[in-house]
């Protein structure tokens, strides 16, 4: 009799076999809810633009300080009589804003601006009920993949991080001689928002492959590539964040000529607050003087990653920087668009969704660019 090996199984009547081998046994169990996590993502992710947009128009229509209470909870029901409407129209003529700039609003007008700012409150309590309830169910179940739990619930805290934002924000503008919420804030809130929806869409790339797939294109990964992608985001929200200072001070409906700022390369009285620093945040001139050079050097930097992402040998990358660099010059036209309209609300508002599908885009092309998808060495 032969020796068997140590490798072989014996069969029910003595005879020996080899053991066939069973595929997918790294990725059993790591991969389950990758669809349905990625489906509730998706969801989350369009209601936080929908959130963003709806927040631009509420500042752009002044609605801001409309709703002079946070609650969170009791604050989802609109007023539902005229005595409702008039307490709440009562609370808003006690304000600043009212007294210095709306003092012969009516009731009607009121309501005008009230919608708005309910309704992205409102936004805001569906997007923390979407995220609570996805969370618990696919713990509960066990369908949330290795590894993003934490992903996933860091969304929910920064959620919450938000809204308490959202309200210091909004008690800024309640006090003293403020017609409109603090500047620097609102650049907090608004670049906190573009970090949730950027976390959310790294999230939803990485559930887009199988985990063995990623595990094998990350040996692909271009080093370099991928760095020039990082610091090209970071830049994106750096432009975003002066957006939302502009944004905040009614910086785009000051100098309305281009390439020039009244007639000269420096806007007038640049430097003209004090103390000196408060001229970065309230001076019109020298914040949309900020937003415009800011713009010049992102568009610069993303032209010479878009040439550098040129060289690499995925077509797929390729198209990814392409597609942010065609969006990010679209943006450039949009924003001097916006600026010799004097920032009227059509404009502004699509210069804003822009800059979204901006941001998104850059983050897609930085995941292929340390995620390369496989392709045939023939293109």
């Amino acid at each position: 009799m032969s020796k068997r090996s140590i490798f072989e199984e014996v069969g029910p009547e003595g005879a020996t076999q080899k053991a066939a081998p069973t595929p997918g046994l790294i990725d059993r169990g790591q991969d389950r809810g990758r669809g349905a996590v990625r489906i509730w993502l998706f969801v989350l992710g369009l209601l936080v633009v929908a959130m963003i947009a709806v927040g631009g128009l509420t500042r752009l229509t002044d609605s801001g300080l409309s709703i002079t209470e946070w609650k969170p909870v009791t604050g989802a029901l609109p007023p539902m009589s005229q005595a409702g409407w008039e307490s709440e129209f009562g609370k808003y003529q006690q304000i600043p804003e009212f007294a210095l700039q709306n003092s012969a609003m009516s009731l009607e007008d009121f309501k005008s601006i009230y919608w708005w700012e309910w309704s992205h409150r409102q936004l805001g309590r569906i997007i923390g009920l979407v995220w609570a309830a996805g969370f618990a169910f696919f713990l509960a179940t066990k369908r949330m993949p290795p590894g993003f739990a934490k992903r996933t619930g860091l969304l929910g805290v920064l959620g919450g991080l938000q809204g308490a934002i959202g309200w210091w924000m909004v008690s800024s503008g309640l006090g003293g001689e403020m017609t409109d919420v603090a500047s620097y804030r609102l650049a907090v809130h608004l670049g906190l928002a573009f970090t949730i929806l950027g976390l959310i869409t790294w999230t939803m790339l990485l559930l887009s492959r199988p985990s063995h797939e990623l595990i094998a294109a990350r040996r692909a990964k271009e080093p370099k590539l991928f760095s020039m992608a990082t610091g090209w985001m970071h830049f994106a929200m750096l432009q975003i964040l002066l957006g939302a200072l502009v944004a905040g001070i009614d910086a785009g409906r000051t100098f309305t000529d281009w390439p020039l700022m009244a007639g000269g390369i420096f806007p007038l009285d640049m430097w003209s607050l004090s103390p000196f620093w408060t001229n970065f945040f309230e001076n019109p001139g020298t914040v949309q003087f900020m937003h415009r050079l800011s713009g010049y050097l992102l568009v610069i930097f993303g032209i010479v990653v878009w040439r550098r992402s040129r060289r690499s040998g995925n077509d797929n990358t390729r198209m990814a920087f392409s597609i942010a660099a065609g969006l990010l010059l679209w943006q450039l036209a949009l924003g001097i668009a916006t600026v010799l309209h004097a920032a009227p609300l059509q404009l502004a508002i699509a210069h804003q969704f822009t800059a979204i599908l901006l941001w998104i885009a850059i983050i897609r092309a930085r995941f292929f660019a340390q995620y390369p998808k496989a392709q045939s060495v023939r293109g």
